[in-house]
C-alpha cells in the first residue's frame, strides 16, 4: 500500500482553511475576533487557524459548541484528550485528519514552526481536566495557566514571526497568556462551579477560611471577592510584563497585542470592581469599549514606550516548566484533604 502523501493542512486548500478558521473565531470569540483584525494579513490569518485550532480541541474536551454550554456528563474524557494528540499529530505530520480545524492547526505550524511539544503542553491542559485535577497552590494555578493559555501565546509568538530562540519575547508572549487565563479564571469561577470545576488555589481558600467546595455559597461572596481580586492584581502584574514583549514586534502586530491586552484588562478590572456581585451574571466589555480600548492601544503602540515593572512576575515561564518537565505527563490530581502546614 502507498502512504499518504504530507502536504500542509492534510492536502485542504488554505483558502478554504482561513475561510472556516475565519467563521470560527467570530462565533467563538468576540474580543480575540477583534483584535486580530488589527494585524497584517499574513499574521491575521494565521492566528485565525491557529485559534480553529485551540478552539476545537475546547469543544472537544468539554463537549461545547465554541464554547456554549459546558457538557461534561458524557463518559470518556481521558479518551477524548487522547483522540485530540493522536488528530494533532497527525496534522503536524501533513496527515489529513477529516477535521477541518486540526488541518488548520497543520497548515498554520507548517508555516511557522510550531513543534509538538507546544501542542502536546497545550493538550495536557486538557488532560487536567480530564482528570478531575485541581490546583492546591499558587504554582498548581501557574501550571494550569501555562497549560491552556501561557502556551499559547508562545505559539502565537511563533505566528507573529518571533524567532524559536528568542526566548525573553517568547516569555512575554507567555507572560500574555498567562494575564488573560487568570482573568478567565476570576471571571468565570460561578460557571466552573457549576460543572465541578475550581481553579482557585485549594491553599488560598483554606487561609480565607472556605469551606471545599463551598466557595460559591452567599457566606463566602465577600471573601471570595478578595480572592478573585488578589487574582487580577496578578494578571496586571504579567500585563506589564508582556508589553515589554510587545514593544519589539512590528507595529501593527503590537497594536493587535496591546490590544487585546487592554481588553482582557479590563474584563479583569470589571471582575474586581464588582466585587460580590462579579458572579451574578458575565463579565464583558462591549463594542464600545471594545473601540476605546483599541483605540487607545493605537497610542500606545505609536508611543511604544512600554512601562518597565520594578519586579517581574514570581512564576516566569522557565519556573513552571522546570516543575512540568520534572513531573512528567499529566497524572491524576491527589484528592485527600490539605494538611495544616500545606493551608498555612
Amino acid at each position: 500500500m502507498r502512504s499518504t502523501q504530507s502536504r500542509a493542512g492534510g492536502g485542504r486548500g488554505r483558502a478554504a482553511l482561513v475561510r472556516r478558521a475565519r467563521e470560527s473565531i467570530e462565533k467563538g470569540s468576540y474580543s480575540f475576533s477583534a483584535a486580530s483584525r488589527l494585524f497584517d494579513k499574513d499574521t491575521r490569518e494565521r492566528s485565525w487557524l491557529l485559534y480553529a485550532w485551540c478552539r476545537r480541541c475546547d469543544d472537544i474536551a468539554d463537549g461545547q459548541d465554541h464554547g456554549g454550554d459546558l457538557n461534561l456528563a458524557k463518559s470518556g474524557a481521558v479518551d477524548r484528550v487522547e483522540a485530540l494528540r493522536v488528530l494533532t499529530g497527525r496534522a503536524l505530520e501533513g496527515q489529513p485528519t477529516a477535521d477541518i480545524a486540526f488541518d488548520a492547526l497543520g497548515q498554520v505550524a507548517a508555516e511557522c514552526g510550531i513543534r509538538e511539544e507546544l501542542t502536546d503542553d497545550v493538550i495536557d491542559g486538557f488532560a487536567l481536566d480530564a482528570n478531575g485535577w485541581i490546583p492546591r497552590t499558587e504554582e498548581d494555578l501557574m501550571r494550569y495557566c501555562y497549560h491552556v493559555a501561557g502556551a499559547v501565546g508562545v505559539m502565537m509568538a511563533r505566528v507573529m514571526g518571533v524567532p524559536a530562540d528568542d526566548t525573553d519575547t517568547l516569555d512575554r508572549a507567555c507572560d500574555l497568556g498567562f494575564a488573560f487565563q487568570l482573568a478567565n479564571i476570576a471571571r468565570d469561577i460561578s460557571e466552573d462551579d457549576a460543572v465541578g470545576r475550581c481553579y482557585v488555589p485549594q491553599q488560598w481558600l483554606a487561609r480565607a477560611d472556605i469551606e471545599p467546595g463551598q466557595h460559591m455559597k452567599p457566606h463566602n461572596r465577600f471573601k471570595l471577592s478578595a480572592l478573585s481580586a488578589r487574582m487580577i492584581d496578578m494578571m496586571d502584574e504579567y500585563l506589564d510584563a508582556a508589553r515589554l514583549g510587545a514593544a519589539r514586534l512590528r507595529f501593527r502586530q503590537r497594536w493587535a497585542v496591546l490590544s487585546a491586552a487592554r481588553i482582557y484588562g479590563a474584563i479583569g478590572h470589571k471582575v474586581r470592581d464588582r466585587g460580590q456581585n462579579a458572579w451574578n451574571s458575565r463579565t464583558r466589555t462591549n463594542a464600545l469599549e471594545k473601540g476605546w480600548h483599541m483605540l487607545a492601544a493605537l497610542g500606545e503602540a505609536i508611543v511604544n514606550r512600554p512601562y518597565r515593572p520594578e519586579k517581574m512576575p514570581e512564576w516566569s515561564r522557565g519556573r513552571v516548566l522546570i516543575k512540568i518537565r520534572m513531573d512528567g505527563r499529566v497524572a491524576p490530581m491527589p484528592m485527600t484533604p490539605l494538611r495544616e502546614d500545606e493551608a498555612e
